[in-house]
């Protein structure tokens, strides 16, 4: 399809446009023209720069329009657009999205997924006694849904990146939480990576931790005592005053 050519008419309006823009604009808002650009047959855009102090880098757009073989540019629309560098509201998120982890508190709710990919169906009981105390301890017998290997992935990758080896605390450590006696490991799957730390001194208390974790506060280690300091017992002269002797 071809361009459409430049309509002189519409093009030499600037002024007619600047009145529109003044029109929808805070007095003193419209700066210099930045130009005109062609949007079909008899169709113009003309653009004006914002100086309103809460929207930098915008402008406002002016289209003008004229019937055939009029010589008169009529308004067709003017607003505020964003320039390149323009400061923009942030993408709208809907609400049942903009939770984010920590934010539930107290009387608050989170909406139910049906298909939530970190969970999957539980399991009922089936009567045989040794597949149902499997169930139990491993798949969570008598919930209807489960953590799949989906959530299961993501709850590690989170605990590990939290309370893991690499943590500053671990670096430190004189040993690992696998050794100490306040750990306490996990049941099902994760039993073999992670558990809960039971001890008040650690900072760690009540949270998950891996095996290879570890704090200052280890059940089996302890502080390098420093030697006891040696003093001398005081003199007493014969007028029974006290002289400390210089150590």
């Amino acid at each position: 399809m071809p361009a459409a050519r430049t309509d002189a008419v519409l093009t030499a309006a600037v002024e007619v446009a600047r009145a529109a823009a003044e029109e929808i604009a805070e007095p003193g808002t419209v700066g210099d023209h930045l130009g005109a650009v062609v949007e079909g047959e008899r169709v113009v855009t003309h653009s004006f720069a914002c100086t309103a102090t809460a929207y930098p880098g915008w402008r406002w757009a002016v289209t003008l329009a004229r019937p055939p073989r009029a010589r008169k540019a009529t308004v067709s629309e003017a607003h505020l657009l964003p320039g390149e560098e323009a400061l923009l509201s942030p993408e709208w998120v809907p609400y049942a999205e903009r939770l984010a982890p920590g934010d539930v508190g107290p009387g608050d709710q989170t909406p139910f997924v049906a298909d939530d990919p970190r969970l999957e169906a539980g399991f009922e009981a089936t009567g045989e006694e040794d597949v149902d105390q499997m169930a139990l301890w491993e798949l969570g017998l008598g919930r209807e849904r489960v953590l799949s290997a989906e959530g299961r992935d993501a709850a590690a990758t989170r605990w590990i990146a939290e309370r893991g080896p690499e943590s500053e605390l671990a670096r430190k450590a004189p040993r690992p939480c696998s050794t100490c006696g306040f750990f306490v490991p996990m049941s099902g799957a994760l039993r073999s990576v992670f558990g809960v730390c039971a001890n008040e001194w650690s900072p760690a208390d009540g949270s998950v931790v891996a095996l290879s974790f570890g704090c200052g506060a280890h059940s089996e280690v302890d502080v390098e005592k420093a030697p006891a300091e040696r003093t001398e017992p005081p003199v007493l002269d014969d007028d029974n005053d006290v002289i400390y002797v210089e150590r």
